[in-house]
C-alpha cells in the first residue's frame, strides 16, 4: 500500500511539473533554434534564442528592429490549438536535435501599422528616412517601385541576410498573432 501511495505521489508530481513547464513555454518563455542563413550575421545555423511570449500572450506589438519568431502561414488564421501545439513541437525539434518546422521563422521587425516602406538603392526606407541598419550582411539587391504601408495590427519582418531571405517582401505583412515571440537573448 505505502508504494503505491508513494508512486501516486510521483506522478502527481511529475504531471504537476509537466503542466507548469508546458504553461511557461506556451505563454511566457520559449526556446528555439534558428534555421536557414536568412539572419546572418546576426544569427547562425543551429543557434538558440530565448523569446518572450508575453508580446503574443498579451496581443501586443513588437518594436521596430526587435527579432521575432513568426508563423509564415499568414493566409491561415491562427487558434488557440496552435498556440497550445507550437510550444511543445518546438520543445521535441529541440530534444531530438531537429530543424523547426519550415513555417516558423526568426526575423527582424522593419515596420509598423502604419509605417510606409519603399525599396531602393540597396536600402531599406522608412517613412521617407534610410534605415541605418549595422546588423545586415551586405547591401540589398532587391528593389521595388512601389510603397507598402503596414496595416494596422501588422509588422513587416525581413532578414538580415537581405538577399537570401524569404520575408514580408514575398509574403506580406504579418498579423500580430502570427508574431510568436520577441527574442530575449
Amino acid at each position: 500500500m505505502r508504494i503505491l501511495r508513494e508512486a501516486g505521489d510521483w506522478l502527481h508530481t511529475i504531471v504537476l511539473a509537466a503542466a507548469i513547464a508546458t504553461a511557461i513555454n506556451v505563454f511566457l518563455f520559449q526556446p528555439t533554434k534558428v534555421m536557414g542563413h536568412s539572419m546572418e550575421p546576426t544569427f547562425h545555423e543551429g543557434q538558440r534564442i530565448y523569446l518572450s511570449k508575453l508580446s503574443h500572450t498579451l496581443g501586443r506589438l513588437p518594436a521596430h528592429g526587435d527579432v521575432v519568431v513568426i508563423d509564415s502561414r499568414v493566409a491561415r488564421p491562427r487558434n488557440l490549438s496552435d498556440d497550445l501545439a507550437e510550444p511543445v513541437n518546438n520543445m521535441v525539434t529541440l530534444v531530438k536535435g531537429a530543424a523547426p518546422a519550415d513555417h516558423i521563422w526568426v526575423k527582424r521587425v522593419i515596420g509598423l501599422p502604419g509605417d510606409m516602406l519603399e525599396f531602393r538603392d540597396g536600402k531599406v526606407y522608412r517613412n521617407g528616412a534610410p534605415l541605418t541598419e549595422s546588423y545586415i550582411k551586405e547591401p540589398m539587391r532587391y528593389s521595388s517601385p512601389g510603397k507598402v504601408t503596414v496595416p494596422a495590427g501588422h509588422v513587416f519582418v525581413m532578414g538580415d541576410n537581405r538577399n537570401y531571405a524569404n520575408d514580408s517582401r514575398f509574403i506580406g505583412s504579418i498579423p500580430a498573432d502570427h508574431i510568436l515571440g520577441v527574442m530575449l537573448f
